[in-house]
């Protein structure tokens, strides 16, 4: 191991100081040594990469489709689905830190090979629908920027894209930053808007007691759990943390886990408080004044200019062209992470945009409806749900695996209760779809 930054060529192994001895071979050491701060920065990040999947375009859609339909009575699916999110996430880091691989390649090690080739086949799917939204996303906020026709503006997304793609060729640290500063602007948006337009304290509370507001809401209620517990960001999450900090020891992996547990609170909060702001926004502005016609993102932004201001409105329009730059790139990232994992094999992150981004641009081509396009996305993201769901549990849960990091059984039971539920909604929408 060559020598690190700020070290001399003339020192001796007289001169190195008992904290050098600590370090080497330590990148936790080294990292922790950086100071109270920086050395806790310098362990965040993953967390932040996967939480801009919570805040996609498909939650714009759905946040405010239920907002201005039902006001804040579906608050609290916004709740729980974040707090799913959290233990789901930090299992998935959990699993890259205690193996050293990914949720991808343990599936294909210890998995029949029909299962592992069909978890990649839906797990490429769920890639597809993902990117729909996030791409279609930024394309409106592009046309609500600046007026761009929206094909136009897709092509002008795809090269942004590119652009941060590129980032990640360059080291994780400055795709990490690239991908925080866009999260930043979303929460930064959101922020402005919620604090221009308010909201009733009473009719947040009474939000967050759970209930329905008729079985046409389950359909919202899918939606908001798709658009929140993002399963190729279960595969993605593993994979950033399985080598980005080398550890020594187990104790060492015990250490770091803490600070990915701090990374999942932080990050998947922020993006927990920007989608209940979504809402909140949604059932002020619109419910509660009678709008419950504001069925789409482009309506949404209409109604924030004539009701509250232009600042709003364009603080919305930035937030959405950001949260979809972000989550794009971040969804490509994540299908080549499937690919490799499953099936051993790689194509250049660039071909892989390229054809990820195929489906959206049809949709923006032929003037589909883009919010029912983004509300669709996420219903069948939470048929994806289980398909990550399932196999993180059953790997977790074997000390074979996982040693002596395998999960308690408390955590095993909330984690598969998690799945359970997802499948019987589903089962019930689809029932509900094709039966009722």
């Amino acid at each position: 191991m060559g020598p690190v930054a700020g070290d001399s060529a003339l020192q001796t192994p007289l001169a190195v100081g008992a904290e050098s001895l600590e370090t080497a071979g330590s990148t936790l050491r080294l990292l922790r040594s950086r100071g109270r701060i920086r050395g806790v920065v310098a362990l965040l990040g993953p967390a932040f990469v996967a939480a801009v999947a919570y805040i996609d375009p498909g939650n714009f859609a759905t946040n405010f489709s239920a907002g201005a339909k039902y006001g804040y009575t579906l608050a609290w699916v916004i709740v729980v689905a974040n707090l799913m999110a959290m233990l789901v996430q930090y299992l998935s880091a959990k699993t890259g830190v205690a193996t050293g691989r990914d949720l991808p390649e343990l599936c294909r090690e210890h998995f029949p090979r029909p299962v592992s080739l069909g978890l990649w086949v839906q797990a490429e799917v769920i890639a597809m629908a993902t990117d729909l939204a996030e791409f279609v996303g930024a394309a409106v906020g592009l046309n609500l920027l600046f007026h761009v026709p929206l094909f136009p503006a897709g092509l002008i997304t795809a090269a942004v894209a590119f652009g941060i793609l590129a980032l990640e060729q360059r080291g994780y640290r400055r795709f990490e930053l690239a991908i925080c500063g866009l999260l930043g602007i979303v929460f930064l948006g959101f922020a402005y808007d919620l604090a221009t337009v308010g909201a009733d304290p009473v009719g947040i509370a009474s939000g967050l007691v759970p209930g329905f507001a008729g079985a046409d809401s389950l359909l919202l209620v899918a939606g908001i759990i798709g658009a929140t517990v993002m399963p190729h960001v279960v595969y993605l999450h593993s994979a950033l943390t399985k080598s980005r900090v080398d550890c020594r020891d187990d104790s060492e992996r015990r250490e770091l886990l803490r600070f990915q547990r701090l990374d999942v609170l932080i990050g998947l909060g922020a993006a927990g408080l920007i989608n209940l702001s979504m809402l909140f926004i949604a059932a002020t502005l619109f419910n509660h004044t009678g709008r419950l016609d504001v069925g789409s993102i482009e309506a949404a932004h209409e109604g924030l200019g004539r009701m509250v201001g232009g600042g709003a409105a364009l603080a919305f329009a930035a937030a959405l062209l950001a949260s979809g730059l972000s989550s794009s790139s971040v969804g490509t990232y994540a299908g080549q992470v499937v690919m490799q994992g499953f099936i051993r094999r790689r194509i250049p992150l660039f071909v892989r945009r390229g054809l990820t981004m195929l489906p959206a641009l049809l949709v923006l081509g032929l003037g589909l409806p883009a919010t029912d396009s983004l509300v669709i996305s996420q219903v069948v993201l939470s048929f994806g749900i289980p398909f990550a769901l399932v196999p993180l549990v059953l790997l977790t849960r074997r000390r074979d695996i996982m040693g002596s990091f395998v999960n308690w059984r408390v955590t095993t039971v909330a984690t598969g209760s998690i799945a359970a539920l997802i499948i019987a909604l589903n089962v019930y929408l689809l029932y509900a779809t094709f039966v009722g």
